[in-house]
């Protein structure tokens, strides 16, 4: 293989591309903390609250695939670019909304944004850097996300103590226009104009298929499993994801290419990046109400004390790199997957009398889990991606994963909200606020302040009890689903040897040359 130059200005380019990421983990977790405030000042149950989360997911999920088929046909920078103006309309959008069906409507236009940005950032990654580099540069944007998720928190929470909740949108603007500056700076134009073109019927089956299936997983605890709207949705959804799939392998160069799902690699990679996205975000969907409406912190208190988690994926993210040297990728994926499951499950056993020590001690070990699963699964999918695909590659990479985020908040979300309404105490309480009292622990012990002296007390030790016992399985199931992907990693994840010893078999050093648009 002849060596060519490397681009010299590939470091500063990922320095722009950890910008845009930056903006979007900082947007993750400031929204987490802000919803238990949301729910009490908008009026907002569980099921309006899952919305607001998985309003922006569905369409990020959605539009992956056509946005990085965009980037390569239009430029990768320019989708960019692109992608984080939307993300900074739907951001003033979500500040100014004037009640939750707003709110739900700006995330999904901050989902446009984030759809352009996340697969683009990705898929520049192959046309920059060679094998010896990518990991590296994997572990830089993965260190860049998980640094946007502690400040989310501490800077949201502070907004919210001192301003109100529209100030977790309206702090994106900046964010947003600092990313648009690096990446207009500093990023070199890539793409590749012969591939396929964006198919408009297909990028719909996809955002209606998934909307569909979110929209009757999350309705079907409160109307019932058996309702006939939410029997129908899922049989809608069932149909219209088939006839995507369908038609995606009767094209001649399809944007859902499922020939890449034909490569072990990508594959087996893919699915437990996405498995373990969808037990993250289960987690972080269920942690922040009960580290405000059980435990009491405020917003300030909670994006605090979610620090443990971030600072292990921090330490997991980087040192993913050398631990897959020593071990191989298989191993250290499976691994970090078992910690994973480890966490989840002792999260399980928590009360709501232990304290924040013990909830520290299990959220510490499940980013240490979390980092060193994902971290090496996303390189080995992205190591898999022939070049001239990379975009739509990483595009349909990050739309699993997306996928398994969606699923993850609406089915976990559900079953939390299924347990809390039918374990809740509301005998004495009038209908109407028996019924508000059943949709979330924060408007449980909104109606327990308005009740008398020992109505109150009943009714909030009974919604805390209600909130951790449905927490617990929430997280007990997650822990299974994470032992389950680690076993499938250990047994399909391909043995992939060491970059040490692939440069003593080959001996040669391969260097990738940037495109130049």
């Amino acid at each position: 293989m002849v060596a060519v130059t490397a681009n010299p200005r590939r470091w500063w380019a990922l320095g722009a591309l950890v910008a845009s990421m930056l903006t979007l983990g900082f947007d993750m977790t400031i929204l987490n903390v802000a919803l238990p405030t949301m729910a009490a000042e908008l009026g907002a149950g569980t099921g309006e609250q899952q919305w607001m989360a998985d309003a922006y997911v569905v369409v990020f999920a959605a539009l992956m695939l056509p946005a990085g088929l965009l980037g390569d046909r239009f430029g990768r920078r320019r989708m960019l670019i692109t992608g984080l103006a939307l993300f900074l309309a739907g951001s003033l959008m979500g500040a100014l909304a004037p009640d939750v069906n707003w709110v739900v409507a700006a995330r999904a236009f901050m989902g446009v944004g984030g759809a352009l940005v996340t697969p683009l950032a990705l898929s520049v990654l192959p046309s920059l850097f060679g094998a010896d580099e990518r990991a590296k540069a994997v572990g830089i944007i993965s260190a860049a996300s998980a640094l946007g998720l502690p400040l989310g928190p501490i800077i949201g929470g502070w907004l919210l103590n001192h301003f109100w909740w529209g100030s977790v949108f309206l702090v994106n603007v900046p964010m947003a226009a600092i990313g648009i500056a690096a990446c207009v700076l500093l990023l070199p134009e890539t793409g590749d104009p012969a591939s396929p073109r964006v198919d408009v019927l297909s990028a719909a089956l996809t955002a209606t298929g998934l909307g569909a299936l979110i929209y009757a997983i999350i309705e079907a605890p409160d109307r019932g499993w058996h309702d006939p709207l939410v029997l129908a949705t899922f049989a809608a959804a069932a149909v219209l994801l088939t006839a995507l799939v369908l038609r995606e392998r009767r094209a001649e160069r399809p944007m859902l290419d499922m020939t890449l799902l034909a490569h072990r690699g990508f594959l087996f990679n893919t699915l437990a990046a996405t498995l373990v996205m969808f037990v993250l975000s289960g987690l972080l969907f269920v942690l922040p109400p009960y580290l405000q409406a059980v435990l009491g912190h405020d917003a300030l208190g909670t994006g605090v004390r979610l620090l443990p988690m971030m600072g292990g994926l921090m330490v997991a993210a980087r040192g993913a790199q050398p631990v897959v040297a020593r071990f191989g990728a298989r191993a250290v994926v499976s691994a970090g997957l078992v910690v994973l499951a480890f966490a989840a499950l002792l999260g399980s056993r928590t009360t709501a009398g232990s304290g924040y020590g013990f909830v520290a001690l299990w959220l510490s070990i499940t980013g240490v889990g979390f980092g060193f699963a994902v971290v090496p699964a996303m390189d080995g999918a992205l190591a898999a991606l022939p070049r001239d695909r990379a975009g739509s590659g990483s595009g349909l990479l990050m739309t699993l994963r997306q996928v398994g985020a969606a699923v993850g908040i609406a089915l976990l979300g559900s079953l939390l909200a299924g347990i809390f309404r039918d374990r809740l105490d509301v005998t004495g309480l009038p209908p109407h606020a028996a019924h508000t009292a059943g949709d979330s622990v924060v408007a449980a012990h909104l109606i327990a302040r308005q009740a008398g002296p020992e109505s109150a007390a009943r009714l909030a030790a009974s919604a805390n009890d209600a909130y951790v016992h449905g927490m617990g399985v929430t997280l007990l199931v997650c822990g299974i689903a994470a032992l389950a992907a680690a076993l499938l990693a250990a047994v399909l994840l391909p043995r992939t040897p060491s970059p040490a010893r692939e440069a003593e078999t080959d001996g040669a050093t391969m260097v990738v040359a940037a495109e130049d648009a």
